[in-house]
């Protein structure tokens, strides 16, 4: 076999959570990313060339791109926006639901007609005390919808922490990863089973992120980090308890393992691809991989962490 090839590419901003190709238009191959001090960046298919082209004033999680070319950034402080890479205006969709502000805006997805699907993380802990959240086990994540005629509704809750957000091929169901219980939910939208939920995929082998569906249509899953022995012990542990490890010092808090991992499944459930990169073997440094983005043949990802994208040649 070829030897796979994996490469960073440094942006000016750290926490470069998340990835999306641009398949059309004036930026065609390029790749959008947002920055945790808010800044939207467009970088070349070669990394040679990165443009600022937007700020949220925010924190830019998820990025989706819609058809006439504009981004739908699910910001964890400002709640869903619309942003125009080429102006860099900002549009507000929506900071709340039911009258009550959103506190963690992660990851969405964009319906053929206009529907918007995207995941509150937390109702009690914002992007700061995430590890609250997930240690803790809150469930109090939520998968929202925006319907073409702008009424938006909780379409499920409950969730350990609501992440990645995507949809069938067919876009008969959604999916919505539940980082904190390992699994990615199914919530089906049409058909015999719609209004049904069930699981995609359960007892993944870490803890899921951001997921996208590719151009080969599968749904890709990203892995920030393996499973830990001790958070998910922590996690059904006595509440007292899992307080306790969250008011711990950061230094000895329980940290991601390092690791940069993607499995990809088709929309039965079935593990198609298990990405596993060590990134030392091709003189990188990386990990904590929470976004992915499959695009002609290429595996581009984000980090929370990392000042930098990455891409690996499937």
């Amino acid at each position: 076999a070829a030897a796979m090839t994996f490469s960073a590419f440094a942006v000016p901003g750290h926490g470069a959570e998340d990835v999306v190709v641009a398949t059309s238009g004036p930026d065609e191959g390029c790749v959008f990313t947002g920055t945790e001090d808010g800044a939207i960046f467009r970088v070349s298919h070669d990394g040679r060339r990165i443009d600022r082209v937007a700020h949220t004033g925010g924190r830019p999680l998820g990025l989706e791109l819609a058809p006439d070319g504009r981004l739908l950034v699910c910001d964890a402080r400002r709640g869903l926006l619309w942003v125009d890479p080429a102006s860099g205006h900002l549009d507000l969709v929506t900071d709340g639901v039911g009258g009550r502000p959103m506190k963690f805006c992660n990851n969405g997805a964009i319906a053929s007609d206009g529907t918007l699907w995207w995941s509150d993380s937390s109702t009690q802990f914002g992007i700061e005390q995430w590890k609250h959240d997930f240690v803790r086990n809150t469930r109090t994540g939520r998968l929202l919808r925006r319907a073409p005629d702008g009424t938006v509704s909780v379409v499920l809750d409950g969730l350990a922490f609501a992440n990645g957000v995507t949809l069938s091929a067919a876009e008969d169901f959604v999916c919505v990863a539940e980082t904190g219980a390992r699994t990615v939910v199914r919530y089906w939208t049409s058909g015999p089973r719609a209004g049904e939920r069930d699981f995609l995929v359960t007892d993944l082998p870490g803890y899921p992120d951001n997921i996208a569906r590719g151009s080969d249509g599968l749904v890709w899953v990203s892995i920030a980090s393996p499973t830990d022995p001790v958070v998910e012990r922590l996690q059904h542990g006595p509440m007292a308890l899992r307080r306790l490890a969250t008011a711990l010092p950061e230094a000895v808090q329980p940290k991601p393992k390092e690791t940069v991992r993607a499995l990809a499944y088709d929309d039965q459930g079935r593990l198609v691809h298990d990405v596993d990169v060590r990134p030392a073997e091709h003189g990188a440094s990386y990990h904590m991989v929470t976004g992915v983005r499959e695009h002609d043949g290429r595996l581009w990802m984000g980090s929370l962490h990392e000042p930098a994208i990455a891409v690996h040649d499937l």
